[in-house]
């Protein structure tokens, strides 16, 4: 496989940008060997500076749920940008897009904007701190929430244990109301409302993990949040920047049927461009400015690109009969990825809700950040690289969700069975 011209512009890269990329995951620290620059998109499919093709299921980490540049998504972002890219005044592409959203996820009654998850998650914070007038977060250990300053915490030595910041920069002050559990243990969160009964304003979860690999809830743990953030007067937020539209078209909300005071959203709404959304219960979004003395604002929140990118990307996926494809799809690939680990005798568990998707190195089922940390990521590693030279675009970390798309035909699933085989048959 020649990369020379992807060794060529990170090698530039690396001069003119910390560590030569614009996210840390993109430098391929975590598997080793030498990012790619990508040149263009088309359905499924990524292609390189240097021309190679590659079955892509990383899809822009996951709001390309249409494929890459589907005709429609492309058509309405022409024709909006003939008419101007920002306008920094309200526009009905905004309400559209809201109708639809909220069509998709009746629990969210109002909504705001913004242009990122990172945005919306902090923003719902704040709006949770504000209305419950508390000051005190829940978080849990591995999932991430976006970079504002007090989600960077890592658990300490008890789940009782303030959060500490995990970054320098992030001042400990910052942190040091922000609470870390342990996702799917719902003792861990009863214990921090025992410690702290009057001074937790929210919960941020998401529903499924999905930022140390796809975690499905365990039975009972989602409806033991809303029981606890019910009985001590706290906000319930589900953090579904990942998995809105995406475990479920209805999202985790919606699959679970647990009713979140506030949602966080971003990814599939924008269509591939940048956006995002935090939205809820009518009386907590009332808060927000100018109806209430909450505080958010954004020049480019509700951007008429991004509006309309979301806008012909929803209406892709509303029909049912897409979401059953996709989960044949799934199912095909499990099956697939299942039957080339046990023929190569490499221990594999895959976990899957929807179109989110992982293959842990490990023999046994995470289910938390620690068990998580102990799948194999030096076998994974060696796994990424062979899928790269067999023609499949994996997410380069082996704590990181993948995704399929609407793109992904049987045959795209195939094809990259076929690589899996060859790739688990080398390692």
């Amino acid at each position: 496989m020649n990369i020379q011209k992807s060794i060529h512009y990170f090698q530039e890269a690396q001069r003119l940008l910390p560590g030569g990329v614009d996210s840390p995951v993109r430098a391929f620290k975590a598997v080793g060997g030498q990012p790619l620059f990508i040149e263009r998109g088309e359905g499924p499919y990524l292609f390189d500076v240097d021309g190679n093709r590659y079955i892509d299921y990383v899809l822009s980490w996951g709001p390309l749920i249409t494929g890459h540049a589907h005709p429609k998504v492309i058509e309405a972002i022409q024709e909006a940008a003939v008419k101007g890219t920002s306008y920094g005044a309200p526009s009905p592409l905004e309400v559209e897009l809201a109708k639809r959203v909220i069509d998709f996820m009746p629990n969210i009654e109002m909504l705001r904007f913004v242009n990122s998850g990172t945005e919306a998650t902090m923003s719902a914070l704040r709006l949770a701190r504000a209305y419950t007038q508390r000051d005190k977060i829940i978080k849990f250990e591995g999932c991430y929430h976006g970079h504002a300053d007090m989600l960077l915490v890592q658990a300490g030595s008890g789940v009782v244990t303030l959060g500490l910041p995990d970054s320098p920069g992030v001042p400990a002050d910052t942190v040091k109301d922000t609470l870390v559990a342990t996702y799917n243990d719902i003792a861990s969160v009863e214990a921090l409302f025992k410690k702290y009964p009057e001074e937790i304003a929210a919960i941020i979860v998401e529903p499924v993990a999905g930022n140390m690999g796809v975690i499905p809830p365990v039975k009972g743990f989602l409806e033991g949040l809303k029981k606890l953030t019910t009985e001590y007067g706290a906000i319930l937020i589900f953090d579904e920047v990942m998995t809105g539209f995406r475990v479920h078209k209805g999202g985790a909300q919606t699959l679970y049927n647990i009713q979140p005071d506030l949602t966080t959203l971003g990814k599939v709404i924008g269509g591939g461009l940048p956006v995002g959304a935090y939205g809820g219960k009518r009386e907590i979004m009332q808060m927000v400015a100018p109806a209430g003395p909450m505080y958010q604002a954004g020049t480019l929140s509700g951007n008429p690109l991004a509006m309309v990118a979301g806008i012909a990307a929803l209406d892709l996926i509303c029909d049912q009969k897409v979401w059953d494809e996709m989960e044949a799809r799934g199912k095909q690939l499990d099956a697939g990825i299942e039957s080339a680990a046990k023929r190569a005798g490499v221990p594999v568990t895959q976990t899957r809700v929807g179109t989110m998707r992982t293959i842990f190195f490990s023999e046994t089922q995470p289910r938390d950040w620690n068990s998580v940390k102990g799948a194999d990521k030096v076998r994974f590693g060696k796994f990424f690289r062979k899928m790269l030279e067999n023609g499949v675009y994996l997410a380069p970390s082996q704590f990181e969700a993948g995704f399929l798309s609407i793109t992904h035909d049987r045959n795209v699933i195939a094809a990259t069975i076929s690589a899996a085989e060859k790739s688990m048959m080398a390692l």
